[in-house]
């Protein structure tokens, strides 16, 4: 980490580190960057708030499409998907979109489905503790880390704790003194950090911030920090959208942010990186601002997509004149767009053979089609895969 660049932050300092890199066995003497806590929002300029005023805009556009599906559970499925898969390619964990779509818990899953799922089982977690009028704790933030984990490398004894040994970040080959930058060392001092910051975010409300400036500055801390051993992009990125649930900004959890930043990766490393080196917090915030409202517009698109095509498909059973299982399983498909037969019968509660005449009709119809040649056979809804998808950003 280049000590110049970062030792007159005026939002954080410098602390002296040293000991054995675990990673290389050599002895180590350095510097890490400890933010310093969060204080009200800070002076923006006029470009910035307008930046604020679109994501704000775009935020409502997506809630006000949110209120008005009757389940919204069908709709939260694939954008958390969608999120899951983006948020661990970030990170370096790759499984393709449509593998995340049909996997299911009890599925044999490979190590990348199981990190990516894992993503879903923690976000689930943090919706229903929101839903269930809880605020967000720590406590809640070292089960979110646990189940994240869960099953994969990174599940040690430290899963679900605060780090106890000093991170870098950068490649893993390099010497912490090589790193792009080093965050917080670990001890007391880094737990009180971070439980100051869930504080800070719990006041937001009462303390009037704006939600998407206060989800940009909650971000830039909680990153700063890390801290965790691991997981930390991805339960940071989680925390964006848990904070402007919790403020308010958005009713149903089905913002999906990462697809943006990913397409951004190094920019979006530059700009926090930045921010600590300079304290300003006009360019943070207005690309932060950018992320969120392309997200949220995006993501509007998408639910958009999803139920014209669930209209389009309802109209083509209804002018096929078919009733029944039918029609229930190409509701499911806006949630479920790869199915097998066994799946549909879950799904519509009848037999197998009932789900079999049904899947059969969709595919007449070309709603469905067959899909790959595994057994048992599985179909799918394209039009509906490639919605989720979505337009690259």
């Amino acid at each position: 980490m280049d000590r110049d660049r970062f030792s007159k932050s005026p939002i954080g300092s410098l602390v002296p580190i040293h000991g054995t890199d675990g990673r290389t066995g050599a002895e180590y003497d350095h510097v890490a960057f400890v933010p310093d806590p969060l204080a009200d929002e800070p002076v923006l300029d006029n470009l910035t708030w307008r930046a604020v005023s679109a994501a704000n805009r775009a935020l409502g556009a997506l809630d006000q499409a949110g209120r008005q599906v009757p389940e919204p559970a069908l709709l939260r499925r694939p954008t958390l998907r969608r999120e899951a898969q983006s948020t661990s390619a970030l990170e370096g964990t790759f499984a393709p979109l449509a593998a995340v779509l049909e996997a299911d818990d009890d599925d044999q899953l490979t190590a990348e489905l199981t990190e990516v799922l894992n993503y879903v089982r923690a976000a689930e977690l943090g919706f229903t503790t929101l839903a269930d009028g809880q605020r967000t704790s720590v406590g809640m933030l070292l089960e979110l880390h646990r189940r994240l984990v869960r099953g994969t490398a990174a599940e040690t004894r430290d899963a679900g704790r605060i780090r106890q040994i000093q991170v870098a970040i950068g490649s893993p080959t390099t010497q912490i003194t090589e790193a792009r930058f080093v965050p917080s060392p670990p001890g007391v001092q880094l737990e009180t950090a971070t439980r100051d910051l869930i504080d800070w975010v719990n006041d937001s409300p009462r303390a009037g911030r704006d939600p998407v400036v206060a989800a940009a500055m909650a971000h830039y801390q909680f990153e700063t920090l890390h801290p965790f051993n691991d997981g930390n992009g991805r339960l940071g990125r989680l925390l964006i959208v848990l904070g402007l649930i919790q403020d308010g900004a958005i009713g149903e959890a089905l913002l999906s942010v990462s697809p943006w930043f990913e397409a951004r990766r190094t920019e979006y490393q530059d700009q926090l990186a930045e921010l600590s080196a300079s304290g300003d917090w006009n360019r943070w915030v207005r690309f932060f601002a950018l992320g969120i409202r392309d997200s949220a517009e995006q993501t509007s698109a998408i639910v958009k997509d999803l139920l014209d095509l669930e209209t389009t498909h309802r109209e083509r059973l209804r002018a096929a004149n078919v009733r029944g299982a039918a029609i229930d399983i190409a509701q499911a498909l806006i949630a479920r767009p790869i199915i097998t037969v066994p799946e549909a019968a879950r799904i519509v509660r009848k037999g197998y053979q009932t789900a079999s005449n049904a899947v059969q009709k969709l595919v007449d119809l070309g709603i469905l089609q067959p899909y790959g040649g595994d057994h048992p056979r599985r179909f799918v809804a394209a039009d509906v895969l490639s919605a989720i998808q979505g337009r690259q950003t």
